[in-house]
């Protein structure tokens, strides 16, 4: 069993610290016969088996059958890094369900809430968030895909690629210009059903740590007026609140790859003979062994501090959610090459645990803003609060 001492920390409260222990006995018993050959058909029923066991309960507000007033950044990062340890897949399918519906719950009217969130709680409804292009991820101000006024509603036209749950979901959190102004200030966003007419699944791309990931075409694609999240113009704004949530769990997703791979390598470590003894007697590798026990408690400390914040603190969180995923991810990486190497030639074998962990960790510094974006945000906000402090 991975450490859990870090439970015991002053950032949670008991109802944070049964989750965490009921979710790690859950997904013992819940995803071990989870076939991932199918990837499709597995996101499918990790949703069912999800929402089954009531943990998708904490991807939407109370009002909806939720378990918070607001969305609990602690149980989001919790979850994220229990399931993130048994099973990557099964980290990917819940936290699309909560990134998916995330602007939903922050700026969706009552009546797009309740269309959409009781049926997300209960896995009716596989959520996606459609916001990077092929010329605009890290640059959202440089978003083409438009939405023009049409009638009674919007008409999308555009492109939007690498899209998690792609060809999969029921709905798209779309981001599209409207034009109220230049840049980042002229976007706005849409909930877009996946069957309106003018929606295609252009191409289904396949990547290291295969999960559905696709890139979507939007021609005269009609939305209703009701669908658009927020203001006309608001979409910078709403893509930044709700990815001030979610960014933090990306941090805890990789802290849960991490602990994977600190485990598998502290037993290869313990069981593999060596020179006469066992691996770990060799202070080489207990100089790797103390550098990734370092990573992974610094990780956490820099997680939970930014969920704490974000719960209890502070409306807005950019620099310590900046912070956490940077680290977190970067230092996972790390941490699974560490483990690879102690496992010698056992840990590039296509399907062993720490080489399935060696490819997932990859993606996670990339997406929900590449590692270069995070330091360029940090660095903003470091030179924003000196010159705070010199007025």
């Amino acid at each position: 069993m991975a450490d859990q001492t870090f439970l015991d920390w002053p950032f949670f409260e008991p109802a944070h610290r049964e989750l965490a222990i009921a979710l790690d006995a859950w997904a013992e018993h819940d995803l071990a016969d989870i076939d991932e050959s199918d990837v499709d058909a597995a996101c499918r029923e990790l949703v069912r088996r999800l929402a089954e066991g009531r943990w998708l309960d904490h991807c939407v507000p109370a009002a909806f059958g939720g378990v918070s007033a607001k969305l609990d950044v602690r149980s989001l990062c919790l979850i994220r890094e229990t399931l993130a340890r048994h099973s990557g897949l099964a980290d990917f399918a819940f936290a699309m369900q909560g990134l998916g519906s995330g602007a939903i719950s922050l700026k969706g009217s009552a009546e797009i809430q309740k269309e959409y969130l009781p049926a997300v709680r209960t896995g009716q409804k596989i959520a996606a968030f459609a916001l990077s292009e092929p010329e605009a991820g890290s640059d959202v101000a440089a978003m083409a895909t438009t939405a023009t006024r049409d009638g009674n509603g919007w008409r999308i036209d555009g492109e939007k690629t690498w899209i998690s749950n792609g060809g999969i979901a029921d709905y798209y959190t779309v981001f599209a210009r409207t034009g109220e102004a230049p840049g980042a200030r002229g976007l706005s966003a849409f909930v877009v059903d996946a069957d309106t007419p003018g929606l295609e699944i252009a191409e289904r791309i396949e990547v290291i740590a295969p999960h559905p990931l696709a890139r979507l075409t939007f021609d005269n694609c009609h939305v209703p007026a009701d669908n658009i999240l927020g203001a006309p113009g608001e979409g910078f704004k709403v893509a930044m609140a709700t990815l001030d949530i979610f960014r933090s769990t990306v941090g805890a997703a990789a802290l849960g790859f991490s602990r994977h791979a600190l485990d598998a390598a502290l037993d290869r470590a313990a069981s593999r003979e060596l020179f006469g003894g066992p691996l770990a007697d060799l202070q080489m590798i207990q100089a790797k062994l103390a550098d990734m026990a370092l990573a992974v408690d610094a990780s956490a400390l820099l997680i939970y501090r930014a969920a704490w914040t974000k719960d209890l603190k502070a409306d807005r969180i950019t620099r310590e959610a900046s912070m956490a995923k940077l680290y977190a991810t970067d230092s996972a990486q790390q941490v699974i090459d560490e483990a690879v190497q102690i496992f010698g030639g056992q840990g590039v074998v296509s399907g062993s645990p720490v080489e399935k962990l060696y490819r997932e960790i990859r993606a996670l510094r990339i997406y929900e803003g590449a590692s270069e974006v995070q330091k360029v945000v940090i660095a903003k906000a470091a030179l924003a609060a000196r010159k705070d402090s010199q007025k």
